[in-house]
């Protein structure tokens, strides 16, 4: 039988359907990635601030607990030749690289037989990417939840993209968390899409819970585009929800790094030992115990689609099937 859906991304990644869990940080894991990946998209784990050791026995969980295709994020602000190569001899084979320079990387990457998934935030730096082998360009729009990579909304970022890689396949990232937003990301020339957001707000993630329920209750306009939660990250833009902290800091006349309320605040802790202080880059997970409410509340402009809580597997089948009627009732009005 033909697959659903065959798009440059399918068919150059053994995946069901054009669709890609991004990475979320903290909020990522091995349960969620396997739980993507079987159902027939792209899992992805962040591993920038692992321990070589837990690299190795988060990408065994997850092979352990699917047989399909996943993937490892690294984030390129900090040096990551050793993760890398831990990642690699551990089994990866799809790695996503986030933030700086590539170069340093893919022919390691090559070498090892996987394939480089690269973020960019513009058509310059796509352009880049794809001149340095990158295998898959990820395009980052503006309305995207977490760090966010360009100042370009996704609209008009993609088409831009595509034109100036092809026929290097583009992923779309920022904006969408539903089958219309396949859909319209398919008919903008890209390959597939990434959603974060909507993969926060699923059963397998490692988001607290009451994160997670903030989210769906959330509308498009409930985020802000900003500098704030900069510790440990500095001078990284993200998008966040607004919370408490952002309340106040505004309140407060937007000072500065030093003068910020509550600059040393701790607001939570994980375990005994690591502890959140206000304006850290850390979101709220599910074994912390504080107020998870004026942490970083990663979330993009698409949370106002997000309605409920489910399994990711759910999350994936629903999207492409939503995506696939939209498709074909168009394609019956065009006829």
């Amino acid at each position: 039988m033909a697959p659903l859906f065959s798009t440059a991304l399918t068919r150059l990644l053994p995946i069901d359907f054009p669709i890609m869990q991004a990475p979320i940080g903290s909020c990522s894991g091995p349960d969620l990635c396997a739980a993507v990946s079987n159902a027939g998209g792209l899992g992805m784990m962040a591993l920038s601030w692992d321990s070589p050791e837990r690299c190795r026995k988060k990408i065994a969980e997850a092979r352990r607990l699917t047989d399909r295709a996943f993937g490892v994020n690294l984030v390129l602000e900090w040096d990551q030749t050793e993760r890398l190569a831990t990642c690699l001899d551990a089994g990866a084979r799809f790695v996503s690289l986030f933030w700086g320079s590539p170069e340093p990387y893919l022919a390691r990457i090559h070498a090892s037989g996987a394939k480089a998934i690269v973020s960019v935030g513009s058509a310059e730096e796509a352009t880049q990417a794809a001149d340095l082998g990158a295998d898959v360009v990820l395009c980052q729009g503006w309305e995207a939840g977490g760090h966010v990579r360009g100042e370009i909304g996704t609209m008009s970022l993609v088409p831009a993209v595509v034109d100036a890689i092809s026929p290097v396949p583009v992923i779309a990232a920022g904006g969408m968390a539903d089958g219309r937003g396949l859909a319209a990301a398919l008919a903008l020339g890209a390959a597939g899409i990434c959603m974060g957001t909507r993969f926060v707000a699923t059963e397998e993630s490692l988001a607290h819970a009451n994160y997670k329920e903030k989210i769906v209750r959330a509308g498009p306009g409930d985020t802000v585009h900003t500098y704030l939660f900069g510790g440990g990250w500095e001078n990284a833009a993200h998008r966040v929800l607004r919370n408490s902290t952002v309340q106040t800091w505004e309140k407060f006349g937007r000072a500065s790094i030093g003068s910020r309320p509550g600059e040393n605040d701790v607001i939570g802790r994980i375990g005994d030992n690591f502890m959140i202080h206000r304006y850290d880059d850390m979101p709220p997970v599910r074994n912390m115990t504080g107020d998870w409410e004026a942490c970083a509340l990663y979330a993009g402009q698409s949370a106002g689609v997000v309605k409920s809580v489910v399994a990711a597997g759910q999350v994936v089948r629903e999207v492409a099937e939503e995506a696939l009627r939209i498709i074909r009732q168009l394609n019956e009005k065009s006829s």
